[in-house]
């Protein structure tokens, strides 16, 4: 089999499993459902491994599958390009996709919409793979669209509930927000490189680093700086950035598998990987790349704060999603570019283990997600318990765990950075440690520690209750559960570890990855490395480690010996608490400004031009004109010979005046 067939295998195993799941589900049934989507993204996964050695033998590839249209000199293709990136990119989504298609089985196992649920998440991968793999803007727009999509889609899935129903419409609308900034980015290029194609594109950038374009008059910008910022914005859409950010913890209306790979290998990650792909691009833009720093700084800070108060598992790990997704943009913005994808490669296989881990003790609680309802489940639940310390513990930067390579190489490269607002950046990823410990071991502690509360509490949760659970002893979930947990654990432990040398300070890379030379913080931290082994030795003596200890030492203390005190902190700082409970009023102000806004603009509308112009004045008016000139002419009308004979005289007269006149 040549390496052209299995490029294409990649992405249409999972849209073939996703078209006989959906289209033909009644027809196979549930069972037919799932091994056809499984198998889909088996096959993809396993062309995704031999696609992966072939690109670490040295082969890369870039061409074009088919051309879609033509319009003059611009061709819009569908195309691929194979490389280090690419190929990274293919094993995660295809992993973890596996690996929440398989726990799926025994999640929605009740579920009515069972066989349009394995539909949908196949073609989720589907479309991710398109992403990832296009060689041109045109395809990369067609991914992140899907993705979208999809994502409405599975939000939404429980299309009953009208809390699904208002999450998938804000995350609908609010990509929209971010997906315009994006459209105009892509369309600038067409104008400026006259192509979509990025080999073309990357290789005239720097010619046109110098070129400036004038937004209003008398204010020049650089052409780059507002390329980059409109692409950007585009990645603050799908990847949740501030103030972009407000979709993502709605999104855990969707159930809980879907939670997952939303939050660990598809959609959220796509921003990130397509400014790692447009390094070329955002290297000519110091600007751009501030203010991608900021924006990340902000989300990795203000967003953790968040996690502190919540007291629904799921929504504790879609926080912290957001604040590591911060991190992975500060990197960005640090021209750290390989250190962002590999956070988002260590991060995609923890994550999605905590996600599937909390997914795991919701079936238990019998669909209660209230973590103030929980609590001892370790006896109970040892497999899911055990996973969810090691996913926790990378989470946090636990030496020698993956999270912690990609953690501290992120904050290290920010230190090493010296773009405006580095400083700023610095202070929130050390920051974001403290808060990262504690509200991850917050939950923790809540769920599998400390006396037994779930006999008083009943079913608090947002996800209908597919297992019809009545009460009873906790017990550990079924095998389709608890194997992709165990499965995703081993790389949260040891990935990081495995790779880092490779990856960041070989040259595993290559061309993927463009760094300009007046951006030296990957070759300032290469001089720093000695080894993975060394690095996590002398983490215990850096303030991170420390910070991470503080947290969770801080959350042992206040909800294992002391849970009156946080209590009496939230009372006693009752503004504070409500801010952080209300999620710093962000959806009552973009429903205020935009929501309410939009309808007195559409009232004012309606009124004064609908109402008074339309149908006032161009429908009434034009009846009213007709009705008024018909009058007149019925005067004329009347029947007598005398009166025509006179209105002819008037004719003629006039026409002979008219003529003398032109003579």
């Amino acid at each position: 089999m040549d390496m052209q067939t299995l490029y294409l295998i990649v992405p249409l195993a999972p849209l073939l499993g996703a078209i006989a799941a959906g289209m033909f589900g009644k027809l196979i049934g549930r069972t037919g459902a799932h091994v056809v989507a499984i198998a889909g993204v088996a096959a993809s996964l396993i062309a995704s491994v031999l696609v992966f050695q072939d690109v670490l033998a040295g082969h890369t590839y870039n061409g074009t599958v088919y051309t879609w249209m033509v319009l003059g000199d611009l061709r819009f293709e569908v195309g691929f390009l194979i490389d280090a990136l690419t190929a990274m990119m293919m094993l995660v989504v295809t992993f973890v996709s596996l690996m929440v298609h398989i726990y799926t089985i025994g999640y929605m196992h009740d579920d009515p919409g069972y066989q349009r649920f394995f539909s949908y998440i196949s073609l989720f991968t589907f479309s991710m793979l398109m992403l990832v793999m296009s060689n041109n803007f045109l395809q990369l727009f067609f991914g992140w669209e899907a993705v979208g999509l999809v994502s409405y889609l599975l939000i939404g899935f429980w299309y009953t509930k009208e809390t699904a129903i208002y999450a998938n419409l804000k995350a609908f609308l609010v990509n929209r927000v971010g997906d315009f900034g994006f459209i105009l980015g892509i369309g600038l290029v067409l104008a400026n490189f006259g192509s979509l194609d990025y080999a073309t594109v990357f290789a005239k950038a720097p010619s046109l680093a110098k070129e400036t374009i004038t937004l209003w008059p008398g204010a020049p910008w650089m052409l780059m700086t507002v390329i980059g910022i409109l692409l950007f914005i585009g990645a603050m859409g799908k990847s949740a950035q501030f103030p972009l950010h407000v979709w993502l913890p709605d999104s855990m209306e969707g159930p809980t598998p879907i939670s997952a790979l939303i939050h660990a290998a598809t959609m959220v990650t796509a921003g990130i990987f397509m400014v790692a792909r447009m390094s070329p691009l955002f290297e000519l833009s110091d600007v751009a790349l501030s203010f991608i720093m900021v924006i990340g700084a902000i989300t990795a800070l203000f967003m953790g704060f968040l996690g502190i108060v919540q007291n629904d598992i799921k929504r504790v790990v879609a926080y912290s999603t957001l604040s590591q997704l911060g991190y992975m943009t500060v990197a960005l913005g640090a021209s750290a570019y390989s250190v962002a994808v590999f956070h988002l490669m260590t991060h995609a296989f923890f994550k999605a283990l905590l996600f599937l881990a909390a997914g795991s003790v919701i079936i238990a609680m019998h669909h209660n997600q209230d973590i103030r309802y929980m609590g001892g489940l370790k006896k109970y639940m040892p497999i899911t318990w055990i996973t969810s310390l090691i996913g926790s513990l990378a989470l946090i930067g636990t030496p020698f765990l993956s999270g912690f390579y990609s953690k501290e190489t992120i904050i290290e490269a920010v230190k090493l950075s010296h773009l405006p607002g580095s400083g700023f950046a610095y202070v929130a990823v050390l920051l974001g440690v403290f808060i990262t410990a504690y509200y991850s071991f917050r939950m923790y502690f809540l769920v599998f520690h400390g006396k037994e509360r779930f006999h008083q509490g009943h079913a608090h949760g947002n996800e209908p209750d597919a297992h019809h659970g009545h009460g009873g002893t906790p017990h550990e979930t079924p095998w389709v559960v608890t194997g992709p947990l165990l499965a995703l654990a081993l790389p949260s432990l040891a990935i990081g570890y495995m790779i880092i040398e490779p990856m960041l300070f070989g040259d595993y890379f290559g061309s993927a990855i463009y760094v300009a030379d007046r951006h030296p913080v990957m070759h300032e931290l290469n001089l720093h490395f000695h080894g993975a082994a060394a690095m996590g030795l002398h983490a215990v003596m850096t303030l991170p480690f420390w910070l991470a200890v503080a947290g969770v030492g801080l959350s042992a203390f206040f909800y294992l010996k002391r849970p009156d005190i946080p209590a009496a902190i939230a009372q006693r700082f009752k503004f504070l608490h409500r801010l952080l409970l209300n999620k710093y009023w962000f959806d009552e102000l973009y429903g205020w400004l935009f929501a309410k806004g939009a309808r007195v603009l559409g009232g004012a509308l309606w009124r004064r031009g609908d109402q008074n112009v339309i149908d006032g004045f161009f429908i009434n008016g034009t009846v009213h004109l007709v009705e008024r000139a018909s009058r007149l002419l019925k005067a004329f009308q009347s029947g007598y010979i005398y009166h025509y004979a006179f209105a002819m005289l008037i004719g003629v007269f006039a026409l002979v005046t008219w003529f003398a006149r032109l003579n």
